[in-house]
Formats: structure tokens, sequence, C-alpha cells
């Protein structure tokens, strides 16, 4: 073997071990972010669920109409400006992203 490639393969096996210690460190640092992840995944499969089933959603949305018309008008307004938001947000990215 070349001291070349003697050399090349111990800073191969340096940065290895570097980036073992980095992987667990960082491991240890997220434990904290663990329940937001795990609520953020919960979000993503109940949006899953919504687009997989949209006629009990529909269902659930005319029972709150007829039961509650005014809770109804509440939290269509809330979703309305939400979903806006949402929109105002995407384009914001897109556009900063692109720049």
């Amino acid at each position: 073997m070349s001291a070349t490639t003697l050399e090349l393969a111990l800073r191969k096996q340096r940065l290895q071990i570097a980036g073992e210690s980095l992987r667990a460190d960082f491991g240890r640092y997220a434990a904290g972010l663990a329940p937001v992840f795990t609520a953020a995944d919960c979000a993503v499969e109940g949006a899953r669920w919504m687009r997989r089933n949209p006629q009990l959603v529909a269902a659930a949305g005319v029972a709150l109409i007829v039961i509650r018309p005014n809770r109804a008008w509440r939290w269509g307004r809330r979703a309305f400006v939400g979903w806006q938001a949402w929109r105002r947000l995407r384009i914001f990215l897109e556009r900063r992203q692109a720049a």
C-alpha cells in the first residue's frame, strides 16, 4: 500500500468515527423533539385519512351545520383564514426559494 492510499484510508476512518459521534449527539439532542414529531406524524396521517374518506368528512360537516349552525360558521371562518394563510405562506416560500 502506498503512503497516500494509507493516509486516505486513515482519514476516511477518522471521518466515519466523527460522523458516528455526530449522529449520536444529534440523537440525544433531538430526543426532546420526539413529541413534536409524533404530533406531526399524527396530523399527516389524519389528513391522509380525510383524503381517503371525504364522504365521512362531508357528512360530519353537514351534521355540524344542521345541529349547530353558528358554530359551523365560526369553524368555517377559521378554516378559511387558515387556508388563506397557508396559501400566502406557500407562495412566499416558493418566491424566496426561487430567489
